[in-house]
């Protein structure tokens, strides 16, 4: 029996998270079936199974792939200063990866991601452990912004984090579920909104 490459197996475990990815932004990951999957990579469905136990393992796979991008997306943008407040949701807006460039499709990837954590404990926990990674990663540029004057001192860099990463959150599922949200526009009015709220009182 020939032996596979480490890099033809490689290729092979890509091209089936690839199909997965395709059958659960098109029908979501509980109306999905092995059989969509297998038909999707065009492999066997022996083949399928050779890389992964079932279902739940590629949904996990493709899930820990996703985590990994919003992470990431942060992480690239470590260390340098955005100039407002407003700034910070352009590194998850303008950030890389099929999961954060705000695509519908991509955005119900994430949102799908979501809903699977409230019934997948061990996936809500790498849920936890990623987005307590990314708190950690805005919560260090507010702190920066409050040293030089940018924001006010007294609230916690990481409360301010929660509330970018909630902004950002509500955009995902507004993009998710209606398809018509624009990254630019919704920059344009968060920067509306920000601006605003420096304006002194008439």
């Amino acid at each position: 029996m020939v032996r596979m490459s480490q890099e033809r197996m490689d290729a092979r475990r890509r091209q089936i998270l690839d199909a997965g990815r395709r059958c659960f932004v098109r029908n979501g990951f509980h109306a999905t079936s092995m059989q969509d999957l297998q038909s999707e990579t065009g492999l066997s469905m022996g083949a399928v199974y050779r890389y992964f136990s079932g279902k739940e393992a590629i949904v996990a796979a493709i899930a820990a792939e996703a985590l990994s991008e919003v992470a990431g997306a942060f992480e690239e943008g470590d260390g340098a200063l955005p100039p407002g407040l407003e700034d910070f949701v352009d590194l998850v807006l303008s950030g890389g990866g099929p999961v954060m460039n705000a695509t519908a499709e991509s955005a119900g990837l994430l949102v799908q991601i979501w809903g699977e954590a409230l019934r997948s404990p061990s996936l809500a926990a790498r849920l936890r452990e990623v987005m307590g990674g990314v708190r950690a990663l805005i919560g260090a540029l507010v702190a920066r912004h409050q040293e030089r004057g940018g924001l006010p001192a007294g609230v916690p860099p990481e409360h301010v984090a929660d509330a970018l990463i909630a902004v950002v959150d509500g955009f995902m599922v507004r993009r998710a579920v209606y398809g018509d949200a624009d990254p630019a526009a919704f920059r344009d009015g968060l920067r509306a909104l920000m601006a605003a709220s420096r304006s002194p009182e008439t």
